[in-house]
């Protein structure tokens, strides 16, 4: 699998390999599912939340739909049993008499990154064959947003949970755990999985990556990395030790901002200002790779025989 995953990041975009990866595990998530609906945890209801601060169940109802309407002092308890009790407020009461809803819930922390198109293309393919649908949230890689639009997937009754991040709020984890609901974690292989994780080692895939670019010759080989996020730092981690197994200098070109194509353009630009034999770029995803590609072809660069990129 991780050979699989680095054959992705080194030629960019998802490869018919890769596409099958995600595939092979969205039908595990979905088996993982028809197991969940034999013992699925009683999610927290009204009541109780109502039983935890001791008012009535219609006291808890009237808060939730206009909390001024309710004391301040008993306010401050409903609003601190639901943060404690990880209480999901259900939109979709016609689901409730339902043992599936037939539906996973997809996270995206990006709509610009080729590469979410072809994760959800595969996910869709499994998800389709077996009767189920997808509702798509985008975070912005924003852990608070993420947050929000996990609650509102969840209080539509979602079947399970795709993420493609591996850092959470308390609360997310809170909601999540309260929910029973199947969560695969992707793009990473985290320590501590919530459920289940696929994805793949950044640091070993980027050393691998590099260390082939280095065996096709390349010497002065600059690392781009955009919006310094832990996926970017750990394939810059990567990069280094490869770098440095060569007794190469490793060399950055780095941004807090978010990546696309014309970024790319200005990381190019002062790489070839400050490394003027530059050889070989390794970006930090497919946007920096396909801009500093498109740039270089501007500037008469000729790719791979003057400039290898890869992203």
């Amino acid at each position: 699998m991780i050979l699989l995953w680095i054959l992705c990041l080194a030629f960019g975009g998802l490869s018919a390999s890769c596409v099958f990866v995600i595939m092979l595990h969205v039908t595990l998530l979905i088996n993982h599912i028809f197991m969940a609906q034999q013992n699925k945890k009683t999610r927290t209801t009204l009541q109780d939340v109502a039983d935890q601060v001791g008012v009535t169940k219609m006291t808890v109802s009237r808060y939730m739909r206009n909390p001024e309407s309710v004391a301040e002092k008993t306010r401050v308890k409903i609003a601190a049993a639901i943060e404690e009790m990880g209480y999901i407020e259900n939109r979709a009461p016609a689901m409730l008499s339902k043992s599936s809803s037939k539906a996973i819930g997809i996270l995206l922390p990006s709509l610009s990154n080729q590469i979410f198109a072809s994760f959800v293309q595969g996910i869709e393919t499994v998800t389709k064959a077996n009767g189920y649908e997808t509702l798509l949230a985008h975070f912005s890689y924003d852990e608070l947003e993420e947050e929000r639009k996990i609650a509102s997937l969840l209080s539509y009754q979602v079947d399970g949970l795709i993420l493609t991040e591996s850092h959470h709020t308390p609360r997310t984890l809170q909601m999540i755990k309260n929910a029973g609901v199947p969560v695969v974690e992707t793009m990473e292989l985290p320590p501590q999985p919530i459920d289940m994780a696929v994805g793949l080692d950044h640091e070993d895939a980027s050393y691998n990556a590099v260390k082939r670019m280095l065996d096709a010759g390349k010497r002065t080989i600059v690392y781009f990395g955009a919006r310094l996020d832990t996926r970017t730092k750990l394939r810059m981690q990567g990069y280094d030790r490869a770098m440095n197994e060569a007794g190469l200098e490793p060399k950055h070109v780095l941004t807090g901002v978010h990546s696309s194509f014309s970024l790319a353009h200005d990381l190019l630009e002062r790489a070839l200002k400050t490394y003027p034999t530059l050889d070989g770029v390794f970006c930090t995803n497919d946007d920096i790779a396909i801009g500093t590609m498109l740039s270089a072809q501007q500037r008469g660069i000729q790719v791979p025989q003057q400039l290898a990129v890869v992203g």
